[in-house]
């Protein structure tokens, strides 16, 4: 090089921030960083204990990381820092230099004295390599308990659950402790009882005692021992500060990294946050707080001046089914607050709000079983404003029926409980940051992406949102249809389309097949408007409505014949249990007052029901969303009347058995029976206020007077419980049943797929005082053809399984395999309290699972002449048996196009594949759902296209020739040894053999370094919420 040449080396001014630990207040930290970071003025790397093989602990994506250049160091423990030098260094010697450290390193579970918590089968429940354990541990238990009820307790006494173990939780004082008073705990209590899992409250272990073995035998206690196979300990957690420690940076002695309202520790380059960081003499246990102090380190890095002021510690969270939330001051004493409490043990919902004396600010709450206004209470809270309700109103709800928007939210008000978004935030992420779709918002903002309880919410916002920036937002069905279900239906209605290949041509997008969202909702409305049997549109009906019976695990299915107002005959009992024994059915009464028969082969269900219809029974419809039942009291029939030794503590008549609530029952029962709708509808009839039929909790229920009925709507239990609305007072049973058949109609007419009437109702503007003024006063002039409408379904009823039973071409659709008369088993039984069940799933599916083998490792095939064209259904699957092995044969466009697929579905080992709607995606990729758990199947390469790569179905050739279906099979020897039923049935071990096919290839451990090609969380579904067909 001439000597005159100079090489002018660019000079990196970029600052590197180093990160200790990659959890989820970390991650929040670099994503916050990221997106304060406008002058790209930081290079981030950080130290990731896990190692690559758990990538699901990075919460983003590989490709994340490389896109936005942040160097993550996997399977690397920080565990010097060089504040001198600014360097980390880890375990393996790694040393990385910092301009900017931070500690988010997080905690570990505490372990209290008790004597013998080291012993083998005692873990705790924190980390990865924790869960694992666990898992496998738990493989040889059925006895399991854990120590300690609150959050992270109660969170692992469901995992223990699910991994089909008995558990015991044993706390010292009351469940969550530090979020519910006792009354609240009391009742939490109860709803976990009612799972199977017992608890064991005011109880300390003294010693965690053992077997001969030294392995955990169970848990001895002042007074008593318990037998156990596993314990798990949750008692809370300590700061991970052993790094800080190390580094000479200022710790407490009882744990945790002193932080100032900068969250800067004693050193001025190094910060904590999350878990590890104590602040005001507190640790901060949620993630909620830890988010807020990433938000506040990671802008002030970036120019702000932020400070942290401390947690809010409000939660909304959802434990073991039950819906629990506290905020502000929940535990604020008489002294400055005022309580207003609604208990209802019925209805298992609890609520308490705190109000200042004077009734002026909403200072706190707690709320069990129904945390649906959580958002607006907690945003009242924290905005200190006056209210300008009533305080009674925020307990009980407006008096019109009409749930609040989120629209009405404030911006400051928190959506997101698990990861603190707040509306302002989501609002921001679509306005600001280029958001144009549900995934995107997710993935932006982390709403939704917990325990996704404020998707609907988050939902209503988006679409508020992009209404107001100009975009068109529609409520359309699915990717075949541009309209709603409501408005589906009057197209329907008023075109008098009756197929949906007519349906399809007219309404839907030319070209496509439908899908497993649509085809359902549309033999709905058929069966809504014009009552055809619904096994006339047999290809749109997902497997419940295909075979007119609830599908159960194993692919067996429920019988549940209609006992109107739960009166039966004994003769018709008696029929009862001898077809059960007959065919080996477990029985089950039901909560509607019915019979439930557990355990039928779908080619048994003919044969069955033909015994039931000749002893005089008829479809009780639990697998339509129909009437299910009119529950009933005995009335007036049995019940005492005129009792003057009873006292209430509210004014009502001192009289039982007002009505004659089981001949009302039954009429009512048999008027709507078999009436479709967009999702199921339950009721009831009570004969006095006593209400023990429940009548208030139903999506129409009647209590009988002494001057007649009143009349209530949308309610309903399960999940998310709402109690019904009065809608008409004092009414006779003929205006009963005018307005029940305008109600009804008007719900079918208006609401969107799959809406509970409660939801309906909530949506519905003007609440409960319009739908009076359109079911009473016939505000829209539409009440005579309401009940024309309704009178058409009611006098075209026909019971369903009466028509297939006396119907052999019908009868034929129920076979397990078109091509043999043979039939096998598909999960075995064990037999429990005297009755048969099937065989409980294994803990791990992925513990030898299916695995697809390369196409040119099977051995030479040949074309196998299988079955007639006409042996199976247009636009549908049917099954046949090669050997050992079971295939789902499909087809498309009218019988031109022909798929073959496994008819094992690789996520529960459930054989029930050809049983699923066949459809195809918004590409038109032609696809097969399964009908156990929605999964979506490409027919043409067998890859789940609903998120789930691990799955992947073995497909094979097909033809049509001389009109039979050929195949392009190996030998069934080689088939049965990689598909076979008895090789993959789920039994009673729950494993399967062991084949050369079931191994999965190593892992190798992949440096983050370079570019890596991955989908984001935020493009694809994170599971499919659509489905509840």
């Amino acid at each position: 090089m001439p000597p005159n040449e100079v090489t002018i080396t660019p000079v990196d001014t970029k600052q590197t921030i180093v990160v200790c630990g990659l959890g989820m207040v970390g991650l929040s930290f670099i994503e916050k960083l990221l997106k304060y970071d406008k002058n790209n003025q930081f290079r981030i790397e950080t130290f990731c204990e896990e190692p690559l093989e758990e990538e699901r602990m990075l919460i983003q994506p590989k490709s994340w990381y490389s896109k936005n250049n942040v160097i993550v160091h996997t399977n690397e423990k920080a565990t010097y820092i060089d504040t001198t030098t600014r360097c980390v260094i880890s375990a393996n010697g790694l040393s990385v230099p910092y301009d900017t450290c931070i500690l988010a390193t997080g905690s570990y579970a505490f372990v209290p004295p008790i004597p013998g918590s080291d012993r083998p089968g005692v873990f705790v429940y924190r980390t990865i390599d924790d869960l694992n354990e666990i898992i496998s541990y738990s493989k040889k238990s059925k006895r399991g308990a854990v120590i300690g009820g609150g959050l992270l307790g109660l969170e692992a006494a469901k995992a223990l659950a699910d991994l089909g173990v008995n558990v015991t939780i044993i706390e010292r004082s009351q469940l969550l402790t530090r979020q519910l008073d006792s009354v609240a705990g009391k009742m939490l209590q109860s709803e976990i009882e009612k799972l199977g899992i017992k608890c064991l409250i005011g109880s300390q272990p003294r010693e965690i005692i053992s077997d001969d073995e030294g392995k955990v035998s169970g848990v001895r206690f002042d007074d008593e021992t318990i037998q156990l196979d596993i314990v798990i300990i949750a008692t809370g957690i300590r700061p991970r500060d052993e790094l800080a420690k190390a580094s000479g940076i200022t710790t407490h002695e009882r744990g945790g990294v002193f932080v100032d309202d900068r969250l800067q520790t004693s050193d001025p380059n190094v910060f904590a946050i999350g878990e590890v960081a104590l602040y005001g003499g507190m640790i901060y246990g949620l993630v909620a707080p830890g988010y807020d102090m990433a938000d506040v380190v990671a802008k002030n890095l970036t120019g702000d001046d932020k400070r942290f002021l401390g947690g809010d510690m409000s939660s909304k969270l959802k434990l073991l089914g039950v819906h629990v939330a506290s905020f502000g001051d929940y535990f604020a004493n008489e002294d400055t607050a005022m309580p207003l409490v609604y208990n209802d043990p019925f209805g298992s919902v609890y609520k308490k709000l705190l109000f200042s004396k004077d009734g002026k600010y909403l200072i706190g709450g707690i709320l069990v079983g129904d945390t649906d206004d959580y958002a607006k209470l907690h945003a009242l809270m924290k905005s200190k404003k006056v209210l300008t309700t009533p305080p009674g109103e925020l307990i009980l709800g407006v008096k019109n029926g009409q749930a609040p928007g989120a629209d009405e939210l404030p911006d400051e008000a928190q959506v997101c409980s698990c990861n603190n978004v707040s509306k302002g935030q989501i609002r921001e992420a679509i306005q600001n940051d280029g958001c144009c779709s549900m995934g995107q918002v997710k993935s932006c903002t982390k709403a939704g992406t917990g325990c996704g309880g404020c998707i609907p919410t988050i939902t209503e916002i988006f679409q508020a949102e992009m209404k107001a920036l100009g975009h068109v937002m529609t409520n359309a069905l699915c990717p075949h249809f541009s309209l709603s279900r409501s408005e589906l239906f009057q197209v329907i209605k008023i075109r008098k389309l009756t197929t949906f290949k007519e349906i399809m041509e007219k309404v839907g997008k030319k070209g496509t097949h439908g899908c497993e969202i649509c085809k359902p909702a549309v033999a709905s409305i058929l069966a809504s408007l014009w009552n055809d049997h619904v096994l006339d549109h047999a290809n749109l009906q997902d497997t419940n409505d295909r075979y007119l019976a609830n599908i159960q695990r194993g692919g067996s299915y429920s019988i549940v014949p209609r006992v109107p107002g739960g009166e039966i005959l004994p003769k018709k009992l008696v029929v009862l249990g001898q077809v059960a024994d007959k065919y080996g059915l477990y029985t089950k009464i039901t909560g509607g007052q019915r019979i439930d028969l557990f355990g039928a082969k779908k080619q048994d269900l003919p044969v069955i029901w033909e015994e039931l219809v000749k002893a005089g029974f008829e479809s009780g419809h639990a697998y339509g969303k129909a009437l299910r039942t009119v529950k009933s009291c005995v009335g007036s029939q049995w019940c005492r009347q005129n009792e003057s030794n009873i006292i209430f503590v509210f004014p009502i008549q001192n009289r039982y058995g007002m009505g004659d609530s089981v001949g009302f029952s039954i009429a009512i029962e048999d008027r709507y029976k078999g009436i479709r709708a967009p999702h199921k509808i339950k009721a009831a009839v009570s004969g006095c206020l006593r209400e023990c039929a429940e009548a208030q909790g139903k999506d129409f229920g009647l209590i009988a007077t002494e001057n007649g009925y009143n009349l209530y709507v949308c309610g309903n239990g399960g999940s998310k419980p709402k109690h019904a609305v009065l809608l008409a007072k004092d009414i006779s049973e003929e205006t009963a049943i005018k307005y029940i058949d305008r109600f009804l109609m008007y719900y079918i007419y208006t609401a969107d797929r799959l809406a509970r009437t409660a939801r309906w109702l909530e949506k519905l503007e003007g609440g409960i005082e319009y739908l009076k003024k359109v079911i009473i006063d016939d505000h829209l002039g539409i009440c005579e053809e309401l009940e024309k409408d309704m009178s058409r379904l009611i006098y075209t009823y026909e019971c369903e399984w009466t028509k297939v039973v006396n119907d052999p071409i019908r009868r034929q659709d129920f076979v397990q395999f078109v091509n043999t008369d043979e039939t096998v088993d598909e999960i075995e039984y064990k037999t429990e309290r005297g009755q048969k069940v099937p065989a409980d799933w294994p803990k791990d599916f992925n513990d030898g699972g299916f695995v697809v083998p390369e196409r040119n490792s099977l051995n030479e095939k040949s074309w196998v002449k299988i079955s007639p064209v006409d042996a199976f259904p247009v636009e549908a699957g049917q099954v046949i048996k090669y050997g050992d092995t079971q295939i789902a044969i499909f087809n498309t466009h009218e019988k031109t196009r022909w798929y073959a697929t496994q008819n094992m579905c690789p996520h529960k080992r459930a054989f029930v594949l050809s049983q699923g709607l066949v459809g195809d995606d918004e590409n038109g990729v032609l696809k097969v759902s399964c009908p156990m758990h929605k999964k979506n199947f490409a027919l043409d390469t067998g890859e789940c296209i609903s998120g789930d790569a691990d799955l992947k179905l073995m497909t094979f050739e097909i033809r049509v020739q001389d009109d039979y279906v050929w195949l392009k099979l190996p030998s069934t020897q080689e088939l049965d040894r990689i598909l076979g039923t008895s090789k993959w049935k789920v039994t009673k071990n729950g494993k399967p053999e062991k084949s050369r096919f079931l191994q999965r290839s190593a892992k190798s451990k992949v440096e983050m370094l370079g570019t890596i090609n991955s989908t984001e969380c935020g493009s694809v579904g994170c599971g499919d919420k659509k489905l509840d067909w």
